[in-house]
Parts: structure tokens; C-alpha cells; sequence
């Protein structure tokens, strides 16, 4: 039987994407929804157009070529690109497919006009829309025209923008095929494009419709202002009339052309309130039909609406799980553990099984539902007042939600409420004993030693077993420990005490960002420090580091091995390898089991270590934090004198001292249950890569890391049965991909709305950019931009301007004179080690990376919170 190169619209749906591209398979499956009227058409194959191309050999081989260029090659890509669309629109279309479009047109009716449209196999799709990179004609007249239009549209998937976005989206230029849609041209009095969730905020009960006269060209292509409707729960609810100047019409000897509209309609809405309202139901039946927000095309015709083109709105951030459909507030997880990027499956449900408080997902990131803490007044303002000190943006964007009337119901308090929130915590009572946090570091490394022997002898569902049933009970035991959680509050609180106090009695800011310089026993500021210890075996042998140099960031812990052949080089090997065994379970990125641990590739330390070889002197590590205990030290002697000076002075300056001593002795063990934590996960990484490698050995596999996109359960299931879902890998691994195209926010309601918030700030210069102040001072640099600490190259007084820090950053520290970031708040821990090692932070400044130009001198204004450009 001979292949069909033509398929009617109202033949294809969802299944055909493979045969008529996405929008195709939209088209058809928008025919098929009852009151939606889609224009006759045919879907012309992509088997058509792979048959058309074996006539031209050389595409195939330009295609192979494309495929290998460098992305930022932009000059080979164009003129190659052009070379691909020459060849294909200068090759004749096999009789046979030509014969089967023209029979089509015969039985669609051969003198109609028509819109001749790309639809290739990866757009419209839940990842990608590929809106507007390949091209449409309108109005071809003729059986000749639309087959020359046809060869026009394949040539289309190889210009220069389409080509580039496959790049962003990381589709292979050979994985992707193009059929073509041929429409019945509809004579429209009015056009344009509805959303059926707001594009902006992502409010899935928002509707806007764009509308104007004409054809739809004018508006797509931004030559007229369009009118603006608003519509929210069936009701519009804002308009805004545009200067609709001209119109795109059909020709009749084909194509189109603008021409001017008389001023009188110009002021005038081109559809009714009336129409509107109906435009917006049928959106939301199309919606209904496709499961998602849809970006929807439509026109005006003969009194009714024709739906031209449906697809996915792909820029909004997916919404959690709401099983009773009330409504519901979502706090990021990812801005309080300073990772935004997003998780893979096993990497999230491992983190949802080990955390205290019920974690949702949506768009590979996780949320905690925050409704339940906002209802209750009383527990709304301590809420808020908790949130507010450690990120006020966050409590920013709480409170514009509160604000809004009906939104969260507001029920009675289970109990009396007791004191007020917010004001100054009361003074601390006298510090508890010291010891108690060398006990709790003690008691952390025997119940990791525990796990380590019990892993140990644990495989196939046996270790599942454990691991669910054992391990993530001690886990949980651990991070509630009540003695724990007292020292981490102690610090906490102690250094709240400090601030709000010296505010008020001395008016200063922030007066304890001095007074815990180089407290002891925080484990994740020796860990920047000891990396340049190493610094110091590696410096007196120019050979290793030599060496070091020429190692690929790609490389595992190989090198380490070859070090021992050099003058030098087993001690530096020694050295580095000790510190691995205290910090190599750290990474980038370490609340996801999935990513790779230093110890495991050594080599992404290596540019910083060489930084510090190159710009630091030996023993800078004792010297630092010495020199921060005596700054510290005689800061607080400067802070008690003057409180002795004021009335009550004796009285103030000796509460002052209890919590100075209490904020020295606690602050530093905040660090260390995130680093028992990491270390955890470093064991349950260790042990679950083992059945992987099983699952691998067995055939079942064929890749290790596949098992990332499983969740853990589903691992265990894969494991008992021995055999992996390779379609759900496939379907994760494109899903994860697409998520690193989203921005969390830090807000998510269950409409869907990804709530703004601002850092309310008086004083600032204009053009400054705003954040919150979290380490005190004021330094004046050169930027430098850095996405990946791998590829930092950093010198002595440079800005550190990055996304987000977590602890694996801290090597870094030591060596900036400041850090900006996008994204952090007062208690996450780069703010932490800013304030250990004394550098002036600015974190949560929306766009930093974006806005700063790495090079470009900038002054961070540590204390009140912004970031000038100089430069």
C-alpha cells in the first residue's frame, strides 16, 4: 500500500504529531470540540517532505553538517542555513506528492484562496510553541502557487531564528520533520490572539483578548496597537482601546496588503463586550480539551468566531497539585535552600520523603503550601513576622495576596493568640553550656557512621526497604532533634536580639554582623578556609601547579592519582584528598541527591583552588580568621563602652554581653545540620548508583543517571521487577529539560499567578539596583559574573555577581571583596558566610546577572541594600 502524503483535517488529532506536525494536530483536534469552528483544510506529511528531499542528496548531508556547528557560530549557521533553504525550495516535488496535494485541492475547491502554514513535529508542543519560526502565506491563489508555497514553508524550518530556537531548546536539527497546513483563507473583519491564563502573571482565572481589524498579520507582526480586553470569571473586567491605524486585507489576485483605517474606527473597540465574553468561552472550552492554558489565534467572520491556530502557553509556571480545589498559597523551597535550578524526579521525591513539612511539585522545583499558616490571624502575623525577617519580599508578596478581599477565608484562632508578634525578642535567658554543641557534632557523626555500616551490606529491595522504613526516620529523628533545634534557634535569635537593640539604643544597623566575625565551629566557613590551606602545600611547586592547569573541568578524580609523579605532588595529592573526605559530599546545587559531588569530580574545585594558589599568601587562612575574631572582639568592646555611657547604661551593656557571648557560642552550629543533612544524601547517592549500575549490568539500563528520572518508589518498583519504563525516561528527561526555560517564583497562588514582590526602600540613587542588605559595608569593585563556580576566574578584590550561592560556594568567598545574587534572603547561608568572613552582600536583586555585565565596576551597599553600576 503506497503512502498517503495528504491527510484532511478532520482525519488527525493528538496521535498524528509524527505525520502532521503539531499544528496540524492541533487543528485537527480543534475541529473535533463541539461549537468550534475551524476553516476546511488538509495537512500536507512529513513523509512528503522526506520523500521531496531524497530527490536533493545534499540537504541530508548540509542537515548533518547544521547539526555539528558550534551555536555561537552565527555566520556558518546562517549561511548554511540559507544554502538548506535554496536546495529545497529549488527542488520540484515528486509527482506524487504534488498529485495528492492537487487532488486535495480539487475536492477543497481548486479557486478558493488559501493560508499555506508550517507545522513541524516539535512545535505546539506542552515544552516548546516554536511561535512564528517558521513561516505562513495567506492568500495563494492557485493549485501552481500553493505547491510553490509548500516547498516555501520546509525551506522556513531552516532559517536563522528557527534554527537558533531549536539550539535554545536543545531539539536536534535532524530529529525534526515538516508537514505543511493548508487552510481555507477566512475573509475576517477582525483578528487576533486570546490567552486563556494571563501571559504575564500566569492567573489561570484571567483571560486577555488582543483584537484588530482585519486579517491577524498586522497585530502578530506589532505594526498596530491592538485593543486589550481583560476578562476574569466571564466578566470583562478592563479594556484598553487601541490606536488600530491600519489593516492587513486580502487581495484578490493574491497575497495581502495594509491599508489605512478611517480615524473614526480607529477609537472604536473592534469586537463587543458581548463578543468578547463569547471569544473567552470558547477558549475555554479549547482549554478544557487540551488539559493547559492555550495561546489561541481566532478571527472574526460572518458573525462568528473561526479558530485558526491553538497551542500551549508555554511560559507559564505549572501549579502544584491542589486536591480540594480551594484556594491556596505556595512559598518556593528552592529560595530558602539558595537552589532554584530545577530538580530531576529522584533528586525531589527523595527531598519530599526526607522533609518535615509536606512538599508539592510543580515545574521540577518544590513548594510548601503556606494557606494553612495564613488563615488564623494570630498565626498569620507571626507567620508573616517569621517570614518577614528572613526575606521581606517574600512577606511583600504574602501580604499583596492577603489584601486582596476573599482570596483566603479568615477563620478564628484555635487558641488566644498570647503576645503579639513581631517587636524584639525578649533577652535571651543565660547562655547554656558550650559543650552541648560539641555533643550534638558528636552525636551527628555517630549516627552517619551507623548509616555508612548499614548501607553498607544493603542491595536490590532490601536497601529500598531500609531506606524508607529506617533511614528516612533517623533522618527526620535528626533534623527535629529538640537540643538541635534550641542551639539553632539560640544563634538565631540572639543575633535578632543584637540587631534590634543596638538599633535602638546606638542606632546602628546590623551591629551583629561585626560581633560574629570568625565565631567558631561553623563548619561551612572552614570549609572556604581550608581550601586555601591546600592552596598553601600546592604554591612552593610551580610543577603541580602546572599541572592543575592543564586538568579538564570534565575530569574525575583520576588526575589526583597522576599527582604523585611530580616534585610535590604527593603531598598536594594528600591534601586535596583530605579534603575531599571532609567536604567532597558538597556540590552545587546539593539538596538534589541527582547532582554530581565533589569528591566524584574533583576537578570542579580546581579553578578556585589555582585562584587562591595564584592570589593569596601562605597562611591567609590563620591570619583571616584571626584578624575577624579581633575585629570582632573589638567591636564588641566598642559597643559595650557606649552603652555604658547611656542611662542605664551598666544594665544594657551587661544584657548586651550575655547575648554577644550567647550569638558567639550557638551562631556557628547553624551550618552544621545542613551539612549532616548533605552528608546523608551523599550515602543514599552512593548506595542508589550501585543499583543502577546493577540495573545497567543486567541489561535493563542503558544508562546509569536514567534512573534520575525516576522517582524513588518507582526505582524500587524497577528494581523488584527488573526491567525501567524507557518511555517515561524519555518523557521525563524532555519535561526536566523544558523546566530550565521557567522562573520560580518565590509566591505561586493555585490560580496560577506568580506573585511580584518589591524590597521597599527609600534613598536609593536612581538607576540603582535594589535587594536586601544581609552583610554590612560598602565596596566599590569590578563585577564578575559567574553561572558556574567551575568556570570562575576571580581576583583579589573582585564582586562575586551570581544567581544563588549555596554552602559549595564558600570556597569562593574567601577570595571576593562582596557578593550580589538573584536570589537568597537574611538566614540563607551564602548571607551567613558573607557575614562569618565580613563581605558586603546584596542578595535577592531581581535580574543581577542579567542587569551587571561581568567586568563593569559596581558598589555594593551592603548595609542598605543596593547595587550602583558605575561603569
Amino acid at each position: 500500500m503506497s503512502e498517503r502524503y495528504v491527510w484532511d483535517l478532520r482525519e488527525v488529532d493528538g496521535e498524528h504529531v509524527a505525520l502532521v506536525g503539531g499544528k496540524g494536530a492541533h487543528l485537527g483536534e480543534l475541529s473535533r470540540i463541539e461549537g468550534v469552528r475551524v476553516p476546511d483544510g488538509f495537512c500536507v506529511t512529513t513523509g512528503a517532505f522526506r520523500r521531496t528531499l531524497e530527490r536533493a542528496p545534499w540537504v541530508g548531508e548540509g542537515i548533518e553538517r547544521l547539526s555539528r556547528v558550534d551555536p555561537d557560530d552565527r555566520e556558518t549557521l546562517r549561511a548554511l542555513g540559507a544554502r538548506i533553504r535554496r536546495a529545497i525550495e529549488e527542488t520540484p516535488l515528486p509527482d506524487e506528492v504534488a498529485g495528492a496535494i492537487t487532488g486535495a485541492l480539487a475536492r477543497t475547491g481548486e479557486r478558493a484562496a488559501y493560508a499555506v502554514r508550517s507545522s513541524a513535529t516539535a512545535e505546539d508542543s506542552p515544552t516548546a510553541s516554536f511561535a512564528g519560526q517558521q513561516d505562513t502565506y495567506l492568500n495563494v491563489l492557485g493549485p501552481a502557487e500553493v505547491l510553490r508555497h509548500v516547498g516555501r514553508c520546509w525551506a522556513s524550518l531552516f532559517t536563522e531564528r528557527a534554527v537558533a530556537y531549536r539550539r535554545h531548546h536543545g531539539i536536534d536539527d535532524r530529529a525534526v520533520g515538516m508537514a505543511v497546513v493548508v487552510q481555507r483563507m477566512v475573509a475576517a473583519e477582525a483578528a487576533g490572539v486570546l490567552f486563556t491564563a494571563d501571559p504575564v502573571t500566569g492567573n489561570r482565572t484571567v483571560a486577555t483578548v488582543d483584537a484588530g481589524y482585519g486579517l491577524g498579520e498586522a497585530l502578530v507582526s506589532g505594526t498596530v496597537t491592538p485593543d486589550v480586553f481583560t476578562v476574569r470569571h466571564g466578566d470583562v473586567v478592563a479594556r484598553s482601546i487601541g490606536a488600530k491605524q491600519r489593516a492587513v486585507h486580502a487581495v484578490p489576485g493574491g497575497g495581502t496588503r495594509t491599508v489605512e483605517v478611517e480615524p473614526r474606527r480607529q477609537k472604536e473597540p473592534a469586537l463587543t463586550d458581548a463578543q468578547v465574553r463569547e471569544l473567552v468561552g470558547l477558549g475555554r472550552r479549547i482549554e478544557a480539551r487540551f488539559g493547559r492554558p492555550q495561546d489561541i489565534e481566532w478571527c472574526l467572520a460572518d458573525g462568528g468566531f473561526a479558530i485558526v491556530q491553538s497551542r500551549p502557553i508555554t511560559t507559564l509556571f505549572p501549579l502544584p497539585e491542589n486536591v480540594d480545589g480551594g484556594n491556596h498559597v505556595y512559598l518556593s523551597v528552592g529560595h530558602q535552600q539558595m537552589m532554584t535550578d530545577p530538580m530531576k524526579a529522584l533528586g525531589r521525591s527523595v527531598w519530599q520523603l526526607l522533609a518535615m513539612a509536606p512538599m508539592l511539585e510543580a515545574g521540577g522545583r518544590l513548594f510548601v503550601d503556606a494557606t494553612p499558616h495564613l488563615i488564623p490571624p494570630a498565626r498569620r502575623a507571626a507567620f508573616l513576622d517569621m517570614v518577614g525577617r528572613s526575606d521581606p519580599a517574600t512577606r511583600d508578596a504574602l501580604e499583596t495576596v492577603l489584601d486582596r478581599d476573599g482570596f483566603l477565608p479568615t477563620l478564628p484562632d484555635e487558641a488566644p493568640s498570647g503576645p503579639a508578634a513581631g517587636g524584639t525578642p525578649p533577652p535571651p535567658p543565660p547562655p547554656a553550656d558550650p559543650a552541648l554543641v560539641t555533643e550534638l557534632v558528636e552525636h551527628s557523626r555517630a549516627s552517619l557512621a551507623a548509616l555508612r555500616r548499614d548501607l553498607a551490606d544493603k542491595s536490590g529491595p532490601a536497601l529500598f526497604d531500609y531506606l524508607l522504613e529506617v533511614a528516612v526516620k533517623e533522618h527526620k529523628r535528626v533534623l527535629s532533634h529538640p537540643p538541635s533545634m534550641r542551639v539553632v534557634m539560640a544563634g538565631m535569635e540572639a543575633t535578632w536580639w543584637l540587631n534590634d537593640k543596638l538599633l535602638e539604643w546606638l542606632g546602628e544597623q546590623n551591629a551583629a554582623d561585626t560581633l560574629i566575625l570568625s565565631a567558631p565551629g561553623n563548619i561551612t566557613s572552614e570549609m572556604g578556609l581550608a581550601l586555601l590551606d591546600v592552596a598553601d602545600v600546592i604554591r612552593p611547586h610551580p610543577e603541580v601547579a602546572a599541572f592543575l592547569r592543564t586538568v579538564d573541568k570534565a575530569e574525575d578524580a583520576g588526575f589526583l592519582d597522576r599527582l604523585a609523579d611530580l616534585p610535590g605532588g604527593a603531598a598536594a595529592r594528600d591534601a586535596l584528598r583530605a579534603y575531599l573526605d571532609r567536604y567532597g559530599m558538597r556540590c552545587v546545587g546539593e539538596i538534589d541527591l541527582t547532582r554530581e559531588r565533589w569528591s566524584e569530580r574533583p576537578s570542579t574545585l580546581l579553578p578556585v583552588l589555582l585562584d587562591h594558589v595564584r592570589n593569596s599568601a601562605p597562611g591567609a587562612a590563620a591570619r583571616r580568621f584571626e584578624e575577624g575574631r579581633q575585629e570582632a572582639r573589638r567591636k564588641e568592646q566598642d559597643v559595650l563602652t557606649r552603652l555604658r555611657a547611656l542611662p542605664d547604661g551598666e544594665r544594657k551593656a551587661a544584657e548586651t554581653k550575655v547575648v554577644i557571648d550567647r550569638v558567639r557560642t550557638f551562631v556557628g552550629y547553624r551550618e552544621y545540620p545542613k551539612y549532616d543533612i548533605v552528608n546523608r544524601l551523599f550515602l543514599y547517592r552512593q548506595a542508589l548508583l550501585a543499583e543502577a549500575d546493577r540495573l545497567v549490568t543486567a541489561g535493563a539500563l542503558t544508562d546509569r543517571e536514567d534512573v534520575y528520572h525516576l522517582t524513588l518508589r518507582e526505582f524500587h518498583e524497577a528494581v523488584r521487577v527488573g526491567r525501567v519504563d524507557e518511555r517515561l525516561i524519555r518523557r521525563r528527561e524532555e519535561e526536566f529539560r523544558s523546566y530550565h526555560a521557567l522562573t520560580v517564583p518565590r509566591v505561586l497562588t493555585s490560580d496560577g499567578e506568580s506573585v511580584t514582590a518589591s524590597y521597599r526602600r527609600e534613598g536609593v540613587p536612581e538607576g540603582a539596583l535594589v535587594g536586601l542588605p544581609v552583610s554590612t559595608g560598602t565596596v566599590e569593585g569590578r563585577a564578575r559574573v559567574v553561572r558556574d563556580m567551575a568556570e570562575a576566574e576571580l581576583e583579589a578584590g573582585d564582586i562575586l555577581v551570581t544567581v544563588f550561592t549555596d554552602p559549595s560556594w564558600s570556597p569562593l568567598f574567601v577570595g571576593i571583596a562582596a557578593l550580589v545574587t538573584e536570589v537568597g534572603s537574611l538566614m540563607t547561608h551564602g548571607a551567613v558566610i558573607a557575614r562569618e568572613y565580613g563581605l558586603p552582600a546584596v542578595v535577592g536583586v531581581d535580574g543581577a546577572t542579567r542587569l551587571i555585565r561581568d567586568g563593569q565596576r559596581i558598589r555594593v551597599h551592603g548595609s542598605e541594600g543596593y547595587v550602583e553600576l558605575l561603569g
